[in-house]
């Protein structure tokens, strides 16, 4: 499925820029009312701040509301984002709790989504790898790589980020 409204920021490893990325391109077009998404298959402990959507068996998505903590839900919300989802999942169920998510966004509002293994499932307007010398690279994107993306490094980038909202779609000016 396309979603050219879509966004999907993947990295090389943890500390890549992916979270820095999302942040500078919400402030760049907050007056877009942009919304963010965080998708993780990491089960953590709920942090306050965070209002329940949706349980089900292999994922949970929630609204983040603390603009106070460091994580990364939250410095969206910080960076200007309308509303920020974040979900908990398994890979299996990641799919299924991503349109959950599409529920609760208008339909070519911009979306910027921090979630390496959606690109999988669906086909966004653009897909930025983070790519950063200093970092392990811990994650294998090699499959992500074969597919059409543009790489930044986030020591490397130029301000404002050459990456445009046009016509309901995220595009690349470089």
């Amino acid at each position: 499925m396309v979603i050219p409204n879509l966004l999907i920021i993947a990295g090389t490893g943890n500390k890549s820029g992916k979270t820095s990325m999302a942040c500078r391109l919400i402030e760049q077009y907050r007056y877009l009312k942009v919304f963010g998404i965080k998708i993780t298959p990491h089960f953590h402990e709920t942090t306050a701040g965070l209002i329940t959507i949706i349980e089900e068996p292999g994922y949970s998505v929630y609204e983040e509301t603390n603009r106070e903590l460091s994580k990364d839900s939250s410095r969206m919300l910080q960076a200007g984002a309308l509303k920020v989802f974040f979900a908990r999942v398994t890979d299996d169920a990641l799919e299924e709790a991503f349109f959950e998510i599409l529920e609760h966004i208008p339909s070519n509002a911009p979306i910027i989504c921090e979630s390496p293994a959606l690109r999988y499932y669906v086909e966004p307007g653009l897909l930025i790898i983070m790519d950063s010398p200093l970092i392990n690279k811990t994650k294998d994107i090699s499959n992500l790589r074969k597919l059409p993306h543009v790489v930044f490094d986030l020591g490397k980038l130029t301000s404002p980020v050459p990456v445009f909202f046009e016509n309901h779609r995220w595009i690349c000016g470089i």
